[in-house]
């Protein structure tokens, strides 16, 4: 099955064209700009997946005024592609920062959680999530995936991602900067299980529409993820960094598993084990 992938992230998009091999067709920015080129290269594909999480422009930042004018209008011109593909599945993955921080009275992030976009990319992320959703049919599938805070090392050179790569990077050099207090908790995935999610999820598409949260479903205490890297790295923390920006909480795994019957096989502690090694490399 060719599945297309849009809105290239330098990161995810990666990992997911690996594991699609050879059914993958890399559509960049320059061929969504000229309609009939992306219409032929959409003629042979029976999926699209877009990264709808990050601007455009990746040197934008995600609070930068012109994002949102330029994520809609790269948004709405991936679905209207799709929506002249007869059975064409739409793949949609971006952040759970749509999502307001959750609390006591919602400890999950889950297809249920209120949303509450919190910054400018994130309103078009859901600007293009809630245009996809509501144009769904039996004939155009849609399925929205909003991950937790995903980590891994780009196939291509370049540092790792995620805060546990940005921890043991910054250990180096004797200290690394912790947002929060230490008593918040993330919930942290591995790249290559979220590009599983995404093969399971373009494999068996929904009858119409679909919002899921993607994580373990594990909560990671930021005191405990601190102090094995420091034991491991020396790095003293510091812990004077804004938590404002930060994604917490935890995803209703539940959801996922009995979506695909699937669970997070990378462990929390080979996720800093390869983030050790690639930082002291």
């Amino acid at each position: 099955m060719r599945v297309a992938i849009t809105g290239d992230d330098g990161f995810i998009a990666q990992y997911i064209q690996m594991a699609l091999g050879d059914d993958a067709e890399i559509i960049p920015w320059d061929i969504i700009d000229d309609e009939m080129m992306l219409g032929a290269k959409l003629a042979a594909c029976q999926a699209l997946i877009h990264l709808n999480g990050h601007p455009p422009n990746l040197d934008m930042e995600r609070d930068d005024n012109d994002v949102l004018e330029l994520m809609r209008k790269g948004a709405k011109k991936v679905l209207d592609a799709v929506g002249k593909h007869q059975g064409m599945h739409l793949v949609l993955i971006g952040s759970l920062r749509v999502h307001p921080q959750t609390g006591p009275d919602d400890p999950y992030y889950s297809s249920e959680t209120r949303l509450a976009p919190r910054d400018v990319t994130a309103e078009g992320q859901l600007w293009a999530e809630e245009r996809a959703l509501d144009h769904a049919t039996d004939t155009h599938p849609v399925s929205v995936l909003r991950v937790a805070n995903v980590q891994g090392i780009p196939l291509s050179d370049g540092e790792g991602h995620g805060i546990i790569h940005r921890f043991c990077h910054e250990a180096n050099f004797g200290f690394f900067i912790v947002p929060g207090d230490g008593t918040q908790v993330k919930d942290i995935i591995h790249v290559k299980d979220l590009a599983n999610v995404v093969l399971g999820i373009v494999s068996n598409p929904p009858p119409t529409r679909e919002a899921i949260a993607v994580g373990r479903g594990e909560p990671v205490a930021m005191d405990k993820l601190v102090e094995a890297i420091s034991e491991n790295t020396g790095g003293a923390p510091n812990y004077s960094g804004s938590n404002t920006d930060e994604v917490w909480g935890v995803v209703d795994a539940v959801e996922l598993e009995q979506r695909l019957g699937y669970r997070a096989q990378v462990s929390l502690e080979d996720i800093v084990g390869e983030a050790l090694q690639h930082a002291s490399s």
